[in-house]
């Protein structure tokens, strides 16, 4: 659905109520429908099975609203793959290990009003100064000084940048480029969903340096090979960060490691609004009872509840969905089946002997480096890895490769992280390993080429049963956490319709493009490509 066909999604120039949520004015309010402020009485009993961001938004929504919830997470902490957990490192010092670096950007509107529930200043988040990316021949680009308004900021990186040169522009396939200009959902994944993000930069003939660095890196950030990755989430991913918000590429990351930061906070907020949270729980499986009742199989037992939603990953989904026969309908679970799953990726944590250069970055994307996609210095920003290096005179620094291929070793790319960091940060290569921390895992969506059909919705044909998380199609323009966060205010909204109690407002970056011009090329390609 496409935001001008939402109902209760205002429009520009209408008055909004409420706080703005950041710096982009044209931002979007989409409004919840409901008239009570909280369910009456006994509320009714919900199941929210996913601990991660999707099913924390969920719960957090429902149980303000008065309704009884029960949190279901399989595994030991809250998080999802922004959990933490407690380890003791080869020198006796207690660390948490994680999944890895999440950048926080400003048009995080839904999950940043998420995390103001026990920050409401995100005092937790400190800004990084830059979005530096790196590749293999010596190129270097950057966002701190590039305007933030589009359509300034396209002009302003290609005024700046040393991979992407005036005269690129004039080798460069103009009429295929159009789409960028006026992006909405879901006209984008009509357009665009049955091509490769590799075969899209092809057909505008991007500059070879600015495609490795300013979009293959985005493109890995999905976690996939640009060759397999829908362009339509390309394209979506630069209006949201480029050319339709005014927060630009800049983001925040938070001062401690995500339990502490987030998620135990977050816990206890839960807690005194009456959410039961059961960890190391996992559900079998969900029966339909009568035709207002779900019954939940767990730990043996059968649990009833009056709605639940399903805030897991892709495997997970996949399998409750197939574990439970009765759900929904055979059309809707056999197109949950279809969902794939991205390639393995590998987190590396290493705490050295020694400090990284003062002026290395916080973060740095890398492209070239033989699978490394980037590096963090974590006792840049986070206060525990701070605290470590401060006390040993040494550093903690993290390393990413993602879409690892197949039949790759796991000691081969682990070794070959480490060699990379040497390449990119010499003075590395002179400092005692003190520990390493490996992190392999594969349960991030994959958004293939033709395969946004197959996504669920928050909505899926029975009103007890709704979906939330990162994989969801929410007819509006957000991806990666801020997909997680928004489905889960989606789907607790959709839930509180039933008892007409009012939902949280959501909001989203501009769902169109920026520029009236712009809009009226694109409109004009739109019309031209269909001429025989």
């Amino acid at each position: 659905m496409a935001d001008g066909d939402h109902p209760h999604l205002r429009r520009p120039g209408r008055p909004v109520s409420g706080p703005h949520p950041g710096r982009d004015r044209r931002a979007r309010r989409l409004d919840a429908r409901g008239g009570r402020p909280r369910v009456s009485g006994d509320g009714p009993r919900v199941a929210v099975v996913g601990g991660g961001i999707a099913g924390l938004s969920a719960a957090t929504v429902l149980a303000e609203r008065g309704v009884r919830v029960v949190l279901f997470e399989r595994d030991a902490q809250l998080g999802g793959r922004l959990a933490g957990w407690g380890t003791r490192l080869a020198d006796g010092s207690e660390a948490t290990m994680s999944r890895g670096f999440h950048a926080f950007f400003r048009q995080y509107y839904n999950l940043r009003a998420l995390l103001r529930r026990t920050d409401p200043g995100l005092h937790g988040l400190i800004g990084l100064p830059d979005y530096p990316l790196r590749h293999r021949d010596g190129g270097q680009d950057g966002f701190a000084r590039v305007p933030r308004t589009p359509p300034l900021s396209a002009i302003g990186f290609v005024a700046q940048s040393p991979s992407f040169g005036w005269r690129d522009l004039g080798r460069m396939n103009p009429r295929a480029a159009l789409p960028l200009l006026d992006v909405a959902v879901p006209g984008v994944y009509e357009a665009l969903d049955g091509v490769s993000a590799t075969d899209f930069l092809a057909s505008i003939r991007f500059p070879e340096a600015a495609h490795h660095l300013a979009f293959e890196v985005f493109s890995r950030s999905f976690f996939a090979d640009p060759a397999t990755l829908s362009a339509a989430e390309l394209v979506l991913m630069f209006h949201i960060y480029f050319l339709g918000s005014s927060e630009g590429l800049l983001f925040d990351v938070p001062r401690e490691p995500f339990p502490q930061a987030l998620w135990d906070p977050l816990a206890r907020y839960l807690g005194g609004l009456g959410v039961e949270i059961r960890t190391g729980t996992a559900v079998r499986d969900v029966r339909p009872v009568g035709e207002d009742r779900v019954e939940l199989g767990v730990a043996g037992a059968a649990e009833g509840f009056d709605g639940v939603v399903l805030a897991l990953d892709t495997g997970g989904l996949r399998t409750l969905v197939g574990a439970s026969p009765q759900l929904v309908g055979a059309a809707w679970r056999a197109s949950v089946g279809r969902l794939r799953t991205a390639p393995p990726f590998l987190v590396s944590r290493l705490w050295l002997s020694a400090p990284v250069a003062a002026d290395r970055h916080g973060f740095l994307g890398t492209s070239g480096f033989g699978g490394l996609d980037n590096v963090s210095v974590l006792d840049r920003w986070e206060g525990e890895a701070h605290r470590w290096a401060l006390r040993t005179g040494g550093s903690v620094v993290e390393l990413h490769a993602y879409a690892v291929g197949p039949g790759r070793r796991r000691a081969e790319v682990e070794e070959g992280l480490v060699r990379r960091l040497r390449e990119v940060y010499p003075e590395t290569a002179r400092a005692g390993l003190v520990d390493a921390r490996h992190e392999w895992r594969e349960d991030c969506p994959l958004f293939t080429v033709g395969g946004h059909r197959d996504r669920p919705g928050v909505r899926t044909g029975d009103v007890r049963v709704v979906v939330a998380g990162d994989l969801v199609r929410t007819g509006l323009p957000v991806a990666l956490m801020e997909r997680a966060a928004t489905s889960g205010f989606l789907a607790a909204n959709a839930l509180l319709e039933r008892w007409d109690v009012r939902g949280e407002t959501v909001w989203t970056v501009p769902a169109r493009g920026r520029s009236a011009v712009g809009r009226a090329l694109a409109e004009l390609g739109r019309r031209t490509s269909r001429v025989p």
